[in-house]
């Protein structure tokens, strides 16, 4: 009878080797942006389904931070997926305790240089990020990466506020918003859009304030995601009020 595998870092390695697909490696490369001068420049891909990726991190969730620290700095775009993946697993274990959130919220604050595209963004930092700090009021971590020059800090700081929506805490996420309405990246546009949206789902009346105070002036991308929801009339009227006074 075989033993049971050993869920360390190695093996993780030979299973993700196991997994990966040339094509979906290929398709991904155009996928999430990685030529010359795109938002993921660079970029090396092995060739996962996201839903592999989310079994392994999950059969894996108990390596050691120094074992979860390679992924991370992988140059594998699925490899530091896993590594991020791990550390939400972790951290929503029902076992893991306040101050063990505490040291995987840190280690990522670390090594949010791992989350740089739009995808290990989203997947991690609300999870860690916003759900650690849904309940402190000490949230400047937050504002010093959404006024950083990094665009995945930013991204990070926004989708952070996800966490704080959830729970009807919308003051973050309309201070932000406010700060990134002259931001030129279309990243950063569909990210407060979006959290916007969520936002509006929650208090319809602090969006619409919003809107009426910035709706002229917010980059169209981000409009059009914050208004997805409203009535067809309601939408148009906040788009020809932003041509308006364009």
């Amino acid at each position: 009878m075989a033993g049971k595998i050993n869920l360390n870092q190695a093996n993780l390695k030979k299973e993700i080797k196991s997994l990966s697909d040339k094509k979906i490696a290929e398709s991904n490369l155009r996928f999430f942006k990685t030529g010359k001068g795109e938002y993921g420049e660079g970029d090396k891909f092995l060739g996962l389904s996201m839903a592999k990726q989310r079994s392994l991190a999950k059969k894996y969730k108990n390596l050691s931070f120094a074992e979860v620290k390679k992924f991370l700095d992988s140059k594998f775009h699925e490899e530091r997926m896993i590594g991020l993946l791990v550390l939400v697993f972790k951290y929503e274990d029902k076992e893991t305790r306040r101050p063990e959130k505490k040291k995987i919220f840190d280690f990522y604050i670390k090594n949010k240089k791992a989350a740089n595209n739009w995808d290990l963004v989203d997947t991690s930092a609300p999870n860690i990020v916003g759900c650690y700090l849904k309940d402190k009021k000490e949230r400047k971590i937050l504002y010093k990466m959404v006024n950083s020059k990094n665009l995945w800090d930013k991204r990070i700081a926004v989708l952070a506020t996800y966490g704080f929506i959830k729970e009807r805490d919308l003051e973050d996420i309309i201070k932000m918003s406010s700060i990134l309405l002259q931001d030129q990246n279309d990243l950063i546009h569909k990210a407060v859009g979006w959290m916007l949206r969520e936002a509006g789902k929650k208090d319809i009346k602090i969006l619409e304030k919003f809107l009426n105070k910035h709706g002229h002036q917010m980059p169209r991308t981000m409009l059009r995601y914050a208004i997805e929801k409203f009535p067809e009339r309601k939408r148009q009227h906040y788009l020809h009020l932003r041509e308006k006074r364009a």
